[in-house]
């Protein structure tokens, strides 16, 4: 056989050899990819990512990658956590300690001029006075003088038990156990109780209403708030993020200086189709001497009661105000009927006889009394608490 066709075979030989191996190669390489059909290696690398921790560019375009996507579902949103505001009964005798150091050169001063041998005259002078100080008032205070002369004078009696328990029988009485002093209205069976706040500025109203909506949150009220001061910056956003501690929505308006009555007539109309128990609205804080606000004030109450009626106005004053705090009283009195006082800041330098002074001036009882700056520091005023705190110092 000729060398030059042996040599042609080979070379078509290794040809067909290369070319095999050629398309061989080819194929393998075109294979398609398959998934996981099991579980991942710790050390394998996520779908999509290279090994310099790159996203793939081709997994931002649709169908480029054949691995199988896992959809991760949304995590349930978590429900806020609410304040437990401290039970209300006996939040007064809990709180105690703070009114009887406020109080405590008043009874120090009394229990120590009644327990002299002698009492003449001008003991008994320096016994008003001491009562005058106390923000007593003058009437009250020449009644209790009276009454403790004549029963002195009858008893004779100079043991400070004796005399420390007559001091507490007077003072109960000018202190009034028998005036009403519930602050939670009678319930509707139609539509919620409605109460009213209202209070000069300085006085901490709107922390108030705060405090008092954890008060009624803690008698296990349903509440609705209604943020009717429009003009003080920033207060329905306080009042609100009150009533967020314990679940308590607010109605306000997202425009400053909106309509304080249309506001205020939202939340009771809110109140009612979402039949809540109480609706408590809160107003800005009036100056008395402004006739224009104290005006506006009456309106909000006349357009409340296009809806409902108030079954609570309630007057927040500050007790360290003393005898100032009767005018203002008075001023509110006659323009929305107050039925009811809560009276803040009496564990600073305030004087105990403000409470006898301000229920004998309006014939009004004090309902609630502020005793601390805690959100569960305004406690329901009880009469016997408070006198026995009196006399504690």
């Amino acid at each position: 056989m000729p060398d030059s066709l042996i040599l042609t075979i080979i070379i078509v030989a290794v040809v067909a050899v290369v070319a095999i191996g050629v398309i061989a190669f080819v194929a393998k390489g075109r294979k398609p990819k398959t998934p996981y059909t099991s579980e991942r290696d710790s050390d394998d690398l996520p779908t999509g990512q290279s090994a310099e921790g790159d996203t793939d560019a081709a997994a931002d375009t649709a169908g480029a990658s054949d691995a199988p996507v896992a959809v991760q579902e949304p995590a349930a949103p978590v429900a806020p956590q609410l304040d437990v505001p401290e039970p209300v009964q006996g939040r007064l005798a809990r709180l105690r300690a703070r009114l009887t150091k406020s109080n405590s050169m008043f009874s120090k001063g009394l229990l120590a001029l009644l327990s002299q041998d002698s009492i003449d005259e001008d003991v008994w002078e320096e016994i008003e006075e001491n009562l005058l100080m106390a923000d007593l008032g003058t009437e009250p205070a020449l009644e209790l003088v009276d009454a403790l002369r004549e029963r002195v004078k009858i008893e004779g009696s100079k043991d400070p038990a004796r005399v420390k328990a007559m001091l507490r029988e007077e003072l109960l009485k000018l202190v009034d156990p028998s005036l009403d002093r519930s602050y939670l209205p009678e319930p509707h069976p139609d539509r919620p109780s409605i109460i009213m706040v209202v209070g000069v500025n300085g006085v901490g109203k709107t922390t108030t209403i705060g405090k008092l909506a954890r008060v009624l949150v803690a008698e296990d009220k349903d509440v609705l708030l209604g943020a009717a001061d429009t003009f003080r910056a920033a207060a329905a956003e306080q009042l609100a993020t009150w009533g967020d501690r314990v679940g308590v929505p607010t109605v306000r308006s997202e425009i400053d200086g909106a309509d304080p009555a249309s506001v205020a007539f939202e939340a009771v109309s809110a109140g009612i189709e979402q039949e809540v128990d109480i609706v408590m609205i809160d107003t800005a804080g009036r100056l008395q001497n402004k006739v224009g606000l104290m005006d506006e004030l009456g309106k909000i109450k006349r357009v409340v009661e296009k809806k409902a009626t108030i079954d609570e106005v309630l007057l927040v004053l500050d007790a360290t105000t003393g005898q100032n705090g009767l005018q203002q009283a008075k001023v509110f009195s006659e323009v929305v009927n107050v039925s009811g006082i809560v009276l803040t800041k009496l564990d600073g330098t305030a004087k105990g006889g403000i409470v006898v002074a301000i229920q004998r001036q309006l014939g009004v009882p004090v309902k609630l009394v502020g005793l601390g700056e805690g959100p569960d520091d305004l406690a329901p005023f009880n009469p016997e608490d408070f006198v026995d705190a009196l006399l504690e110092g």
